[in-house]
């Protein structure tokens, strides 16, 4: 329609440069790749010692949390591009907005370790099983691979980082189908689930707080959203689209967290289940009792893979949006934005590999790993709910202060929206600070100290350092051109 408005004496190249528009995707194309991007076996374990109530554990933050998140993310991606910076420093200030970047960089320092602790028991249940509760192998574990896979990052190599395309297929459909076949049949023979399936135990007992404290992993377990968000405008129709690929994401999602998690309470019994190693804990169960235990070793193999291919991407993923805003607002010192000859922000890598290396040493000098990974992965969850407070907040003002800027999609009454994943996102931090029921034997003020601890410096006095002490020297040479350019 366009080109009929084009004079026909017009030379080529002009007519060569017309805008070409955006490529499409089908509305169920984008609910796969957001449920490729949040679903995983990991957390399954977490859940597990529920048994029937983690159903109804999943459910609550799919509704409360997910939902909104996965809404008003979606619009502000729509009208903003640059990612949750953007957003908070449009709808509220450009210092919040790198606080929000530093959050989304900063939980991925206690992620790291979380997530490398659970490949370690992996990889023990192909070697040893014992070694899945052995401090020292875990913390050897995480710094190796930790560091491998900064190497790997600092030379720009992508090849690897192709895994994490494959890890919904390879790392959580296969074998997470596999685990709940198995299960079904285990319990169709006639066996006993090790956890009650009854309908009294369709809500988890109710023994105060700290029995409901599991369900704040669930809010790390859902959280990525805003990241897919950014294919918004690919849709032919927004509007309608979105709201039903999401309500599809969601119903994906929910089927891979809770089955899974299931089939682990009907075989392994909540008091003998490893938070890190309960995945191949009832793998390894089902395969002893149908006699096929020589799988074992494959069903770790698909796990490792999926993980540290997730690994791979996560690792240059935040640094590099962190570097980006840094070098053009002057964030961080020279020292952390700096290249190396493959372009690649080495020196925040290698910087986030000592602190984490120092965390992995928590595994060594902590007996319990169960009780270190539960703790780094609250911290995790704390720290990441900051971007979810902001970006909350900065909607509803964005709706309010620009209610006229162009939006691919405008999310349905999204003061309520966002009151709720507000609140919803409140109420996690508060209860992260109490210590889960499989934790009653230990101290109750170590485990606030260190939660708060980790969330006070890690996502707020750090960041408060940074924007105390930076100088204009900071802002790289093209940066300061630029803005006296634009002033000019």
């Amino acid at each position: 329609m366009a080109s009929m408005d084009v004079p026909a004496d017009l030379p080529k190249p002009r007519a060569e440069a017309r805008p070409v528009a955006p490529p499409t995707i089908t509305w169920v194309t984008l609910a796969l790749m957001t449920t490729a991007s949040v679903a995983s076996l990991r957390a399954a374990p977490t859940m597990a010692v529920y048994g029937l109530a983690c159903v109804f554990l999943y459910l609550v933050p799919a509704i409360v949390f997910l939902l909104p998140t996965a809404l008003v993310s979606a619009e502000l991606a729509s009208g903003w591009s640059g990612g949750v910076y953007r957003w908070v420093a449009e709808g509220l200030t450009k210092p919040l907005g790198f606080l929000a970047v530093w959050c989304q960089f900063a939980m991925t320092i206690f992620y790291y370790p979380s997530l490398l602790a659970f490949v370690a028991s992996t990889i023990a249940y192909v070697i040893d099983p014992s070694l899945a509760s052995n401090g020292v192998y875990t913390a050897i574990v995480i710094m190796v691979l930790y560091w491998t896979g900064v190497w790997v990052s600092s030379r720009g190599t992508k090849a690897l980082a192709g895994l994490s395309s494959w890890g919904l297929i390879i790392g959580t459909l296969v074998p997470g189908t596999i685990l709940v076949v198995l299960g079904m049949v285990f319990l169709g023979q006639g066996n006993p689930s090790a956890a009650p399936m009854d309908s009294s135990h369709l809500l988890p007992q109710w023994t105060g707080l700290a029995s409901l404290v599991l369900i704040v992993n669930n809010f790390l377990s859902y959280s990525g959203m805003e990241m897919n968000a950014v294919h918004v405008s690919s849709l032919k129709d927004p509007a309608k689209e979105y709201p039903k690929s999401m309500f599809l994401a969601m119903g994906l999602v929910l089927l891979i967290f809770i089955l899974p998690a299931l089939a682990i309470s009907w075989v392994v019994p909540a008091d003998q289940l490893s938070l890190t190693a309960g995945v191949m804990q009832a793998f390894d169960a089902f395969f002893a009792y149908f006699d096929i235990g020589w799988m074992t070793p494959i069903a770790a193999i698909m796990l490792i893979s999926a993980s540290l291919g997730g690994m791979l991407t996560w690792l240059a993923g935040p640094s590099k949006g962190l570097l980006e805003i840094s070098r053009s607002e002057g964030y961080l010192p020279p020292f952390l934005q700096k290249l190396n000859k493959f372009g690649i922000q080495q020196n925040i890598l290698v910087t986030q590999g000592i602190v984490t290396s120092v965390i992995a040493l928590g595994y060594a000098l902590i007996p319990n790993v169960s009780s270190v990974y539960w703790i780094f992965s609250t911290i995790t969850t704390q720290v990441y709910l900051i971007v979810y407070l902001l970006m909350f907040v900065a909607a509803m003002r964005l709706r309010k202060l620009k209610p006229d800027h162009p939006r691919g999609y405008r999310a349905p009454a999204l003061g309520l929206i966002c009151s709720v994943g507000l609140l919803a996102s409140l109420a996690a931090m508060f209860i992260g600070f109490v210590p889960p029921s499989q934790f009653g034997s230990g101290s109750v003020w170590s485990y606030i100290v260190i939660v708060g601890g980790g969330l006070l410096i890690l996502g707020l006095l750090i960041p408060w350092a940074f924007l105390k002490f930076r100088k204009p020297s900071w802002r790289t040479a093209e940066a300061a051109a630029q803005s006296e350019g634009d002033a000019a």
